[in-house]
This record gives C-alpha cells, sequence and structure tokens, in this order.
C-alpha cells in the first residue's frame, strides 16, 4: 500500500526522474512556487513519447466503456488547457499552438457508422458535447475526405496542440523558474533510507539527496530500481510507429484532427500532416517496418486520397507508458517522500495541466487533490486483493 501523503514545505528539494512534458511541467510548477528542482533524463528533455506524440486534446471522442473516471479527468484537463497554454507562452515565450477547430470522427462504411454509433451511445450518457453529422455536413468541413462516406461524429471540443513545443516551451519556462535539468543523466535507483525517499542514485553511482522523489519517466518507470518489484509502478512501453506528410502550409488538404478506420491525421499550422499510429506490444523495440508504415498510409489514402501526393516529412517511433489498466498512477507512492506521475499511455499531452498542478499540490501542500485521488498506485494493490 501506499504512504500517505506528507506536506514538505514551500522550499523542498525535489528531484524528478524523467524530462518529458509530465517531470517539466512538475518541475515549472514547483520552481516557480520556490522550491529548489533538479531533473534527471536518460536522454535529452522531451524526446521520449512527448516528442513521439501527436498531441491531440481527445478527451471526448476518445472515451471508452470502462473509463470514466478517466473521462473526467481528461475533461478537467482539456478545461485547464486554455489558461495553461497561455500561462506557458507568458512564462516562455514558447507558442504551443492550441488549436480549437475541433475534431471529425469519420465513418466511411455503414459497418463504420454502427461502430462509432455504438461507442457514441456510451458518449452520450456520459453528457459529452458530441454529434453525429450526415455525410454531406461532414464533407462541407473537410472537402478532401473520400468519395464515398457515411457520415461523422463532429466533437467540437477535442482540440490539439503541437506536443513538441509543448516539450521545448516547458523545459525554457521551468529553467527560467530556477529548476535544473540534467540531460544523459540515467537514474538507476531511487534511495530509500529507513523506510524513506531521500534522493536517487545515478547510474554512475552519484547520489543526489532530495526531501522528495518524482519518478516521471514514463515508458522506462517500472525499470528504475530502489523499490521491490511489486512496489513499482506497472507500466509497460507500447509501441506506436507514426508519420507526418507535408501539406501546403497555406492550403492544408485538412484543418480539423481526423480520426477515421486504423487512422489519425492531425494538421499542423505549420503544414505538416501527422499520421498515426501503430499499437503494438514490442517492448523498447524502435524498428521501423514496411508493414506499420503500410498500414497507416493505407488507412490515411482511404479516407483523403488525396495525401498519395504529398511528400513524406518524417517517420519515427514512440513507446507509450501504459499502466496494468491504461490509466494513469499519480499520487503517493509506496514510500514517504516519494510520488508518482506515469503511465499515462495515449493521454500524456491531455493530461500534462491537471496532472502537474495535483503533483505540486500534493509536494507543496500534502493533500491529495480529488481529480487524481481515483488514479493511486494502491488500486492494482485493492484488485489483487479482491481477485
Amino acid at each position: 500500500m501506499t504512504s500517505g501523503p506528507a506536506r514538505f514545505g514551500k522550499s523542498p528539494k525535489v528531484a524528478i526522474i524523467g524530462a518529458g512534458v509530465i517531470g517539466l511541467g512538475i518541475a515549472w510548477r514547483l520552481a516557480m512556487q520556490g522550491a529548489t528542482v533538479e531533473v534527471f533524463d536518460r536522454g535529452t528533455a522531451g524526446s521520449g513519447a512527448s516528442h513521439a506524440a501527436a498531441g491531440m486534446l481527445a478527451a471526448c471522442c476518445e472515451a471508452e466503456p470502462g473509463e470514466d473516471a478517466l473521462v473526467a479527468l481528461g475533461r478537467e484537463s482539456q478545461a485547464r488547457w486554455p489558461a495553461f497554454a497561455a500561462e506557458l507562452l507568458q512564462a516562455s515565450g514558447v507558442d504551443v499552438e492550441l488549436r480549437t477547430e475541433g475534431t471529425l470522427v469519420v465513418a466511411l462504411t455503414a459497418d463504420d457508422q454502427a461502430r462509432i454509433h455504438h461507442h457514441l451511445a456510451h458518449q452520450k450518457k456520459l453528457g459529452l458535447p458530441l454529434e453525429w453529422i450526415s455525410a454531406g455536413e461532414t464533407r462541407r468541413r473537410e472537402p478532401h475526405l473520400a468519395g464515398k462516406l457515411a457520415g461523422a461524429v463532429w466533437s467540437p471540443q477535442d482540440h490539439q496542440v503541437d506536443n513538441r513545443k509543448l516539450a521545448a516551451g516547458l523545459r525554457v519556462a521551468a529553467e527560467a523558474a530556477g529548476a535544473t535539468i540534467h540531460e544523459h543523466k540515467p537514474v538507476k535507483e531511487i534511495s530509500i533510507t529507513n523506510g524513506r525517499a531521500d534522493g536517487i542514485v545515478l547510474d554512475d553511482g552519484v547520489k543526489v539527496a532530495a526531501d522528495v522523489v518524482v519518478l516521471a519517466a514514463g515508458a522506462w518507470s517500472r525499470t528504475i530500481g530502489g523499490l521491490a518489484p511489486d512496489q513499482r509502478p506497472p507500466v509497460r512501453p507500447i509501441k506506436g510507429q507514426m508519420l507526418s506528410l507535408q501539406m501546403a502550409a497555406a492550403a492544408p488538404l485538412i484543418s480539423h484532427v481526423i480520426w477515421a478506420p486504423g487512422v489519425y491525421m492531425v494538421p499542423r499550422r505549420d503544414g505538416r500532416l501527422i499520421v498515426g499510429a501503430t499499437v503494438e506490444e514490442k517492448a523498447f523495440d524502435t524498428t521501423l517496418t514496411a508493414g506499420g508504415v503500410l498500414t497507416l498510409l493505407e488507412a490515411a489514402w482511404r479516407t483523403v486520397p488525396a495525401i498519395e501526393e504529398l511528400p513524406i516529412d518524417e517517420m519515427w517511433v514512440g513507446h507509450r507508458p501504459g499502466s496494468r489498466d491504461d490509466a494513469p498512477i499519480v499520487g503517493p507512492g509506496p514510500a514517504p517522500g516519494l510520488i508518482y506521475a506515469t503511465g499515462h499511455h495515449r493521454n500524456g499531452i491531455l493530461l500534462t495541466p491537471v496532472t502537474v498542478d495535483a503533483v505540486a499540490k500534493l509536494v507543496l501542500e500534502g493533500t491529495v487533490d480529488p481529480a487524481i485521488r481515483p488514479f493511486g498506485i494502491e488500486r492494482f494493490a485493492l484488485s489483487r486483493a479482491a481477485e
């Protein structure tokens, strides 16, 4: 079981493991409130899942049965995004390009329509602002869609940001607030003394003392030592292959985020079109495969045939941090002084504002924000006990 939350005061020394958007965001929030913050990453800041993501803020159209608490968390974070983006722009000078055109979930066939309507019925029960629109209305919004359409679900509140600019902006803001970011400094283990987390030990054996340790290492969180195996967060890497195509920025083929069978497409202001993503249980494999790229391109082409003329801009692989129930693990860890902020799976960008605010509150005030209460690691112990 986890320890109860402890208050560390207004100027604690904090060591954060992981310099993705979650770790960098927490560092910014804590440093601007007087904490002494050091962030450690095995690679370059923002180069993991934060770099690989598509930046969708899809709390509504991705809502699945059994995820009611996660949907509520996503909606809470979604509501915080405009103010968060504006504050980050002021602090860093980086515009994360919060785009508010909304999202279309496209049905190409009658079978697609039936599947989408099944999900829509559940989403409507949750009170989500989604509606079915006709093929004609769908084409009015996106003229370059395929010739045969059944229609689409219109999601006016599911938006997007540029995730790479988000990571860059958070780094600037964190450092400007006084946080120190250590790149290419892998953490070997969390230091536990007399049952309490009191710092971290780097791969080279150097110990860094801290009042509190925040584990925000994404898909690598379970590889950090210092805890018994059954106390480590149950997070695994979920491989995703992605690519981007280059549209004409002044005349883009699409302007909304589009979900279609087997693919999503996210247009950027600079003309890039993000196309993703495979979902593969392949551990930390980084191989781009012909089959993976073909599957994405074919699904995108069936939805927007004109993409076949677009040049390929980039192809890459990322690793989502997936927990046992695909929901984040945020809250007190199993030892006093340890806090988890990991396992965000496909929702890391969406959940950045609510996660960083809640973790900062936990560190500085010792209180668990009600928004994250359902997502503590203790839920896994409870589920095992119930079996």
